[in-house]
């Protein structure tokens, strides 16, 4: 069977870019609408896209002048949409480090349920002493300290989601039992984070627990996802980078003990779609004529961990920046920004242009035939297995994209040629339903 591109649609308000609630066609207040999100849900699922994803944070992102602020509670937010939609996958952005294991894989394991099979996690440790402070810490846990707490949650997860059997439940009306209980297995987990005794309330979900999503690229962020990720959401600048980026993580995931094949890289790209390019590089302006730099300017500072009003717009980055070692918050997205910045000489006024259409994902303007040659370029010259498609602007940019980008790939053979059977979200990126693990195989199927 010829390998096929993965499609997921990170949805965000109304576009990726910072500036695209300004435009007369976006509606400042779509970003709490349902109506909006089941539009863009049912576009996806039309234009053969696998899935769709929400991000998430536990607080209130900068500066609420900037772009619409606050988001409605995802896992809240997929479960209206898995009833407004049949085949898409359904992926949410969920914090190790502000849940605990109970309490979040019974919401996931009750969204698989619900959907029938449809629901993803993107695990996340969240960076940021904000989020830190709305849960009575100071500042935020040192980021190896984040990433341990993160496989150990998961760890608890994963037993908490194999906890039933699948055949748990007898349901035999002629004896009066319901279930089994030599089939329950209580975790009974004893850890350095967690302390969780007792089986989860929710039986065994369709996918047996959700496609497991990380999007780190840091040292720590790499092995985290080697060891535990079916597919990885990554930002990369440029067609080697992506191409080092996708090597070393398939090594490192076969280095683990597990199938290289099983973990899906998706890099994101932010299309500006015009009929033709000189359309679409005026699109593009349009957009970056409406930022507003001095919000950009001091998210970059904060980003880069500068005292306000350190940064000139019409000057380069400082050369004293502090060394990746030395940042405990987002690592592989402060090193990404600045070699983007170093590489191409930008002034910080032309960085917070870059970064206002994808905060440091790989934008790019053109016609659907450009778009659909770059994605096919990375797609077989290894450097992706799919793409996180982040339309600058809702739902105009997802709309051109799945009307005329779409097609193309369809007619390349990279994507399938119609919204395809109702699977399972697994079964869409390849993968197999996990074994439970208090199960040993039948002699038979030895």
């Amino acid at each position: 069977m010829p390998r096929r591109l993965h499609l997921n649609a990170f949805l965000m308000n109304t576009g990726h870019h910072e500036a695209s609630w300004r435009l007369p066609e976006s509606d400042p207040h779509a970003h709490v609408e349902l109506d909006h999100y089941v539009r863009l849900a049912r576009t996806a699922e039309r234009g053969s896209f696998d899935s769709l994803f929400l991000a998430d944070g536990p607080q209130l992102w900068g500066d609420i002048a900037q772009r619409p602020a606050g988001a409605l509670e995802p896992l809240t937010l997929l479960t209206a949409l898995a009833t407004a939609t049949e085949r898409i996958g359904l992926i949410a952005t969920a914090s190790t480090s502000y849940n605990s294991p109970y309490n979040l894989a019974r919401k996931f394991a009750s969204l698989d349920i619900i959907s029938g099979g449809r629901a993803g996690w993107n695990i996340v440790t969240t960076a940021g002493a904000e989020a830190a402070r709305n849960f009575g810490l100071d500042a935020e846990p040192a980021h190896a300290e984040r990433y341990a707490r993160a496989a150990e949650f998961l760890d608890v997860a994963l037993k908490l989601w194999d906890s039933w059997e699948d055949d748990a439940i007898v349901a035999d009306k002629a004896t009066g039992v319901w279930g089994d209980d030599d089939k329950i297995h209580p975790p009974r987990h004893r850890g350095t984070y967690f302390s969780v005794e007792g089986a989860l309330n929710v039986p065994r979900s369709p996918q047996g627990y959700p496609l497991l999503v990380q999007a780190g690229s840091s040292e720590d962020g790499k092995a985290f996802a080697a060891r535990y990720a079916e597919a990885v959401f990554t930002a990369q600048q440029t067609l080697a980078g992506a191409q080092a980026f996708y090597a070393d993580l398939k090594a490192r995931t076969g280095a683990a003990g597990r199938d290289p094949d099983h973990l899906k890289v998706l890099p994101g790209i932010v299309p500006v779609i015009g009929s033709t390019e000189a359309e679409a590089r005026a699109e593009e302006r349009v957009l970056e004529e409406h930022i507003v730099y001095t919000h950009g300017v001091r998210r970059l500072e904060q980003l880069l961990q500068l005292d306000p009003g350190t940064l000139e717009l019409d000057a380069g980055l400082p050369d004293d920046l502090p060394p990746e070692d030395a940042i405990e918050g987002a690592k592989s997205r402060y090193t990404l920004i600045v070699e983007l910045a170093r590489r191409e000489r930008l002034t910080v006024r032309q960085l917070v242009g870059r970064l206002g259409g994808g905060r440091g994902h790989l934008t790019f303007a053109g016609t659907p035939e450009q778009v659909a040659d770059a994605i096919e370029t990375w797609f077989t010259r290894g450097a992706a297995d799919g793409f996180n498609i982040m339309p600058a602007v809702l739902p105009s940019g997802l709309d051109a994209f799945v009307d005329h980008v779409v097609p193309l790939l369809r007619a390349r053979g990279l994507v399938r040629a119609d919204h395809g059977p109702r699977t399972t979200l697994r079964e869409r990126y390849g993968l197999p339903r996990p074994a439970n693990q208090y199960v040993r195989p039948s002699l038979a199927a030895v």
